[in-house]
């Protein structure tokens, strides 16, 4: 590669290549050939850079130029001006929201100036399809490190020594989970990655196989060489081909390589990974249900003990780690303990991936120390609330998180604050909220979401969640009492109390934490009979203001239901018993005379 005087650096995650950046490729290749330059101009196909809300992004080292929202006419500028003439395409740099200057590089970008990279470090870095660019960012050098300098004791207690938790959600101590299936004795012992990735918002684990599969690979037989494995699973959702598709290539690199299969650099060590394809059942992201999935079985919940670490897959030892948790365990052995247990709060080490999404300016993949703040998060690195409108609340933890306010904002992001919150971490998801939404709808939607995803094996999981879910679509419909409130608390806090699983146990946080944080919406919402977002439809009602209408018929003309009637430049009325609240007369009057009360 040494022969190349710039690289061109392309997003090929998945929201990029939904906005052409496979083109964008092209086209840049087809323009360096035709002005003579390949021989010393690269174009290299990356992972995900992070910063979705402005892609496809397109990066020129090794003057770390960044093109944001760049389309596949671009690339002929692109060449001409940047590699030929040596000037910067400036209407495709960044524009600094808060200054309005040009930003010519990441690293000045508020996005990315309070991150700190460590899951997510190879993407937008290398080509994931390219195992020797792994290689040459010391790929592979902690998986030589543990086989042939350390014990696999010492490695679990590397690892223990460190902090790392579980990145699924749970947040079980990493190494401590390594050596309880390390110390159950049997002749055939698994080792599984959870990459069953379903919450709403949530694009963490998919970002990293496809940016990063090797740092998965490695970590995987990292581990099985600490528990005694010799077989690896990755059990992923078949909704993600693009991840599917690069994992395939980089276990078949590393077979090629040496770095799987038979005696592993050299020692007795022989590991191997196969593909298991999940059917986008948000249960089987909880471990014991991932388990009986890929045995071929309905994907639902057993009861613990016995845990997985004594008797998983096919009734023997299996050890599962989601994604972004196996993407930590390289780093962890080159740089030590020391180093990783230095980031983060006490009892939350290292950094967290979040995928910061909703009603915020700067969408997309995050990765920032424990500890940080939701402000940092929302307003720092998000760049705050869309169309200046005011924060409301931020969702952490999927559908099973709760709803943090502003009243959260300078709450330092571990897993022990979280759960005293009233909300989780999770996978990483957070979605951010602002004063347009009913926190009442909110809860329904993730409630409704789980309801669709329950296994159904347990009673207050397939039961008590559809009745909790039936109160709340009363409550929106605007047939709800405050009885109804009491009935819904009530419940809930029985569901957490006795649901079989993790999923179960958890899926009332929405409605718990909207209740603590929002108590007045839900009143609103029994009392008056109104939403005070107006959000929900059966609480709505359009009216005409007679002062500023101006008679011009628009609207009632375009009304689907004919609710509206009046005369020629005279005030028009709306028919709240004919009126299906579709909302096109207020979006289509010229003069701002429609509102909603």
């Amino acid at each position: 590669m040494s022969q190349y005087s710039n690289y061109i650096l392309v997003c090929g995650g998945t929201g990029c290549r939904a906005s052409l950046s496979e083109q964008i490729m092209q086209n840049l290749k087809n323009a360096i050939e035709r002005c003579g330059l390949q021989d010393s101009v690269q174009v290299i196909r990356t992972g995900c850079f992070g910063f979705c809300e402005k892609g496809p992004i397109v990066k020129i080292v090794p003057d770390n130029t960044f093109y944001v929202q760049v389309t596949p006419e671009d690339a002929d500028e692109i060449v001409q001006e940047h590699l030929i003439k040596g000037r910067k395409v400036n209407r495709l740099l960044y524009v600094n929201p808060e200054t309005h200057e040009k930003v010519q590089d990441s690293k000045h970008i508020n996005f990315y100036q309070k991150q700190l990279r460590i899951a997510l470090r190879n993407c937008g870095f290398i080509n994931p399809e390219n195992i020797e660019e792994y290689i040459a960012r010391d790929g592979y050098a902690a998986l030589g490190k543990a086989l042939t300098e350390m014990t696999p004791e010492q490695v679990i207690q590397e690892i223990m020594d460190s902090g790392l938790r579980g990145r699924g959600g749970g947040g079980f101590p990493t190494g401590l989970k390594w050596r309880l299936t390390r110390k159950v004795e049997a002749p055939q012992k698994y080792v599984v990655c959870n990459a069953d990735e379903g919450d709403p918002g949530a694009f963490m684990d998919r970002s990293i196989l496809e940016g990063d599969p090797h740092s998965v690979v490695e970590a995987m037989a990292i581990n099985g060489y600490c528990t005694g494995a010799s077989k690896g699973l990755v059990y992923i959702r078949a909704e993600y081909p693009l991840a599917v598709e690069r994992l395939k290539i980089a276990i078949k690199q590393a077979k090629e390589y040496g770095l799987l299969g038979e005696h592993i650099f050299g020692t007795d060590f022989s590991f191997d990974i196969e593909i298991r394809y999940g059917a986008g059942a948000f249960v089987c992201g909880e471990e014991t249900a991932l388990i009986r999935s890929m045995e071929g079985k309905r994907g639902e919940a057993t009861v613990k003990p016995p845990f997985p670490s004594e008797k998983g897959y096919k009734d023997c030892p299996t050890n599962v780690n989601n994604v972004e948790t196996y993407a930590n365990i390289p780093i962890i052995l080159l740089k030590g303990a020391k180093w990783f247990s230095s980031i983060g709060t006490e009892k939350s080490k290292g950094t967290k991936v979040f995928a910061l999404a909703g009603k915020v300016n700067n969408v997309g993949l995050i990765e920032v120390p424990m500890g940080t703040t939701l402000r940092e998060v929302i307003f720092g690195i998000g760049g705050g609330i869309k169309d200046g409108k005011k924060f409301k609340a931020v969702q952490t933890g999927g559908p099973s998180g709760g709803c943090l306010t502003e009243k959260h904002l300078d709450l330092p992001i571990d897993y022990d604050n979280l759960l005293a919150a009233g909300s989780m971490m999770g996978s990483g998801g957070m979605i951010v909220m602002d004063e347009d939404d009913c926190m009442v709808a909110m809860a329904k939607f993730y409630l409704d979401f789980t309801v669709e995803e329950s296994c159904g094996k347990c009673a207050p999981c397939r039961i008590g969640n559809k009745r909790l879910s039936e109160i709340l679509q009363k409550i929106t419909s605007g047939n709800g009492t405050e009885e109804d409130l009491v009935k819904l608390r009530n419940l809930a806090s029985v569901i957490k109390d006795t649901a079989l699983c993790g999923l179960g146990q958890t899926s009332p946080n929405p409605v718990l934490s909207t209740m603590d944080n929002f108590y007045d919406e839900y009143l609103a919402h029994v009392r008056d009979k109104r939403c005070p977002s107006h959000q929900c439809k059966e609480l709505t009602q359009y009216f005409i203001n007679p002062e500023k209408c101006k008679g011009c018929t628009l609207c009632a003309r375009i009304c689907p239901v004919q609710a509206i009637t009046g005369e020629r430049k005279m005030p028009h009325v709306i028919d709240p018993q004919v009126c299906i609240r579709c909302g096109t007369c207020m979006e289509k009057c010229k003069f701002g005379a429609i509102y909603v009360h």
